[in-house]
């Protein structure tokens, strides 16, 4: 991936690339043609949802996904957009895990928010439960993925590459062998 100025999103002191920024840099990177990015629902209720996010090549090889998880509860806006809000979280995952726009975090800038908007409220009434994260296997990362991230910790990112297998099972060694 080149030098590509991703706009940012300041929350708190840290910068944050949106959800939008990585998938118009995905969807007009020559890197990227021929490539899909498709969702898979795995559970959706009337209160919550999970999606996966799957990104393959031009050959139909799955190259990232991502996970995410909305309760209709935890926002105002999940009210009605939990499913949107939940598609969206799930996209900017798959991108982050080919690197896309993880300068500094994984997480979306409305991912952040909400999680500091909960931090501040305190567990008051008003402040719906914390999602509890669904962490998938390391293994479904894909050689690529992985060999991907070793750059990224060898060019200076290793904070963001553990930021990113936060969201993953990973066994010390796994963990141990992707941040040497």
């Amino acid at each position: 991936m080149s030098r590509y100025k991703f706009k940012t999103t300041n929350i708190k002191g840290k910068e944050y690339v949106e959800v939008n920024e990585r998938i118009k840099y995905f969807r007009e990177s020559g890197e990227y043609k021929g490539w899909s990015l498709s969702s898979e629902m795995h559970h959706l209720d009337e209160g919550s949802c999970v999606i996966k996010a799957v990104i393959t090549d031009e050959n139909g090889m799955v190259k990232s996904t991502g996970f995410a998880q909305e309760d209709k509860s935890s926002s105002y806006i999940n009210k009605t957009s939990y499913v949107e809000n939940c598609e969206t979280s799930a996209w900017g995952r798959a991108l982050a895990g080919l690197g896309i726009g993880i300068d500094t975090s994984i997480a979306s800038s409305n991912e952040v928010s909400i999680a500091i908007a909960k931090q501040n409220n305190g567990g008051s009434k008003t402040t719906a439960p914390a999602k509890k994260q669904t962490k998938v296997a390391l293994k479904e990362l894909t050689p690529e993925i992985v060999t991907k991230m070793k750059a990224a910790v060898a060019g200076g990112k290793k904070e963001a590459v553990e930021n990113a297998l936060s969201g993953y099972k990973v066994s010390a060694d796994e963990k141990k062998e992707i941040l040497a």
